[in-house]
Parts: C-alpha cells; sequence; structure tokens
C-alpha cells in the first residue's frame, strides 16, 4: 500500500485548508486511516484516526471542534478551520491494517510522505 498525501500550503490565522491523501492497493479501502502531524523540533503527534467504515472517528484534544476527517473508500481527508499557528507542522496520513481506531503511531503500517502546513499569525 502506498500513501500520496496532498493539500499543504501556507494560511493565515482563522483560515482553513483540506488535505487530501490517496492509497493505493486493492485492501487499502478495509484499512483503518489517520493524520499524524510533526512540528520541528517536536514528537510526531496523533491528530485524528476514522475506522475503516468511516463510522468511527477520533481527534486529539488540541484540534477537537475545529478539524474533521472523513474517508471515501481509500480517500482520506481531513478538513481544518480555524487553524492556529501552533498547527503548523508536516502532516503525515497512515494506514494500519487493523479495521479499529488507532491513536498512536505505532498502530499504523504504512505512512505517506507529508505534506507541509504552516499557518501564520
Amino acid at each position: 500500500v502506498q500513501l500520496q498525501a496532498s493539500g499543504g500550503g501556507l494560511v493565515q490565522a482563522g483560515g482553513s485548508l483540506r488535505l487530501s491523501c490517496a492509497a493505493s492497493g486493492s485492501t487499502a479501502s478495509n484499512y483503518a486511516m489517520g493524520w499524524f502531524r510533526q512540528a520541528p523540533g517536536k514528537e510526531r503527534e496523533f491528530v485524528a484516526a476514522i475506522s475503516w467504515s468511516g463510522g468511527a472517528t477520533s481527534y486529539a484534544d488540541s484540534v477537537k471542534g475545529r478539524f474533521t476527517i472523513s474517508r471515501d473508500n481509500a480517500k482520506l481527508s481531513l478538513q481544518m478551520n480555524s487553524l492556529k499557528p501552533e498547527d503548523t507542522a508536516v502532516y503525515y496520513c497512515a494506514g494500519a491494517r487493523g479495521r479499529s481506531l488507532y491513536t498512536t503511531a505505532s498502530g499504523y503500517n504504512y505512512w505517506g510522505q507529508g505534506t507541509q502546513v504552516t499557518v501564520s499569525s
């Protein structure tokens, strides 16, 4: 399975961005998926996760109410609203062979290359 993330960019605080992640492979639509981010000098952190069916989601407290994760089969999206400078990071999409929700990086088997999101104040 290969994951390709896109949609990052530069936006002012309070603005919005939509990230996308296309997963290739015949079984990718059966995988749970998620988004993580890593800011310079910091550990990679969980952002949001969605089950294989899309019926269950989970969010980090820092993005709850502002970000929305969704999927259409093997295509994953992250709608980011009310962006803050502290949301600046490289965002990674990830896929897990399991079907549950996974909120730690160790639960994921596949990773995309990352897309940069920069929020200016």
